[in-house]
């Protein structure tokens, strides 16, 4: 997360207008597979404007200017989703990833279908028509996402979208079936998936618990190896991960209701993160209405949208979940007022359904606006505040932004430095840094 405003202000999603200029500028990031990069990877331009990529026995053509990373070769490449770019082979699970990515665009990731992936394969899932790369019927889009198993190549197939969904769509609509599948059985693999959950069902976790002290927060869930590092060679013993929303910019190939139980078990204390809806008077892909009945609304499905995800990972009703609001203009009273609806919403539905709520957002925006209406009759204020003001300062003490009087309770989170890298026991994360005092 990267709230604080306006020198800290996180970049959206990138349009998919600016994709050339994106693809120009952030081709350092991960490779361009070429040819020869896999045995099981080939690119080959069709016209100025598109290029096929073949991956797995699975064709598909995209615009000429996207990134193709070969996942296989750079199993450390950040999967992220706010840069256009077709991404082959399963994530890995220890990406080099910024901590501050927030936003989505088109991108799609095509990996094997099998025991890796099958945790990944979501309920919303179309499969492919017989003899056919395309799916058989209109694939349902979730949280931005939209996904395809295709068993005759032995390849599952996940497309992300900004604010519309039909170059994706026309994309996996044209995809072609070649030499180099391996069938799998999409059934199987879920059967599979729900033994294993069966067999390990943990220990259910109400989070974050109580806790006063160091913490971080990294646009993907680190692996276990690094947690255990973490934990051994650390003062770290609280992580901040993001398990829904339809703007979360890095893949989450760890993040499974084991992973929760094994670091939850181990004393980690886990700030479970929505990023959805952002404010109207930015530029992301997907907005909070004006209108403060609609705003109530779509902050409603968003805690309905992540007590399923929260559920799916072991988290407990009486976990707080917080909601991701990245700074905007506070002195816009329409865009304040739709957020402040929306939280409401959010914070509502959140207590209906026995969750507590939390909010991330900017000490100059969101949370002084939080702070404003904090004994208001119109708007249900949250059980928790996690506030970004990077002022080096691993404390809760939110200065004039929060008078001490609010959110008294242990009820803070401060995020008090950005994006860095911070190494203990040989693993370096990209992270940012938390003082949290919470119950």
């Amino acid at each position: 997360m990267r709230s604080r405003r306006p020198a800290h202000r996180r970049v959206p999603a990138l349009a998919a207008t600016a994709s050339l200029l994106a693809a120009a500028t952030l081709a350092a990031l991960a490779p361009t597979a070429p040819a020869s990069a896999s045995s099981s990877v080939a690119t080959a331009a069709t016209s100025g404007t598109e290029r096929e990529v073949t991956y797995h026995g699975y064709r598909l053509t995209v615009p000429a200017d996207w990134r193709v990373v070969d996942l296989t070769e750079d199993p450390t490449a950040c999967v992220r989703f706010d840069v256009p770019t077709v991404y082959l082979g399963h994530p890995g699970a220890d990406q080099n990833c910024p901590s501050h990515l927030v936003g989505r665009t088109d991108t799609i990731v095509v990996e094997p279908l099998d025991e890796v992936a099958a945790p990944r394969i979501a309920d919303h899932a179309a499969t492919a028509a017989p003899g056919s790369a395309a799916p058989a019927a209109r694939p349902v889009a979730r949280g931005a996402e939209i996904q395809v198993a295709v068993e005759e190549a032995g390849v599952l197939v996940t497309a992300t979208h900004g604010a519309g969904q039909a170059r994706v769509r026309a994309i996996l609509d044209a995809a072609e079936l070649v030499d180099g599948g391996a069938p799998a059985d999409v059934d199987a693999l879920r059967a599979g998936t729900a033994r294993a959950a069966a067999n390990d069902v943990g220990t259910m976790a109400v989070v974050p618990g109580t806790y006063s002290g160091m913490g971080f927060d990294a646009c993907t869930a680190p692996s276990s190896s690094a947690m255990q590092a973490w934990r051994n060679y650390s003062s770290h013993r609280a992580v901040g991960v993001y398990i829904s929303g339809s703007v979360r910019a890095c893949s989450q190939p760890n993040l499974t209701a084991a992973w929760v139980s094994e670091h939850t078990s181990e004393g980690w204390h886990l700030l479970p993160i929505h990023v959805g809806r952002q404010a109207p008077c930015n530029s992301y892909s997907s907005e909070v209405s004006t209108d403060p009945a609609t705003a109530r609304t779509q902050g409603r499905a968003a805690a309905d949208e992540s007590i399923a995800a929260a559920a799916n990972l072991g988290i407990q009703a009486g976990s707080v979940l917080y909601n991701d609001m990245e700074a905007y203009d506070n002195t816009n009273t329409t865009c304040s007022r739709a957020v402040l609806s929306y939280l409401d919403g959010w914070t509502d539905r959140l207590h209906e359904r026995g969750y507590r709520s939390g909010v991330y957002s900017s000490a100059a925006s969101g949370i002084r606006d939080l702070s404003y209406n904090y004994n208001s009759t119109t708007y249900t204020r949250p059980d928790h505040i996690w506030f970004a003001w990077w002022n080096g300062v691993a404390n809760t003490d939110a200065g004039s932004y929060v008078p001490d009087s609010q959110w008294a309770n242990h009820q803070r989170v401060h995020q008090y430095r950005g994006g860095h890298n911070e190494t203990y026991g040989g693993v370096t994360i990209n992270i940012d840094s938390n003082w949290l005092d919470v119950t």
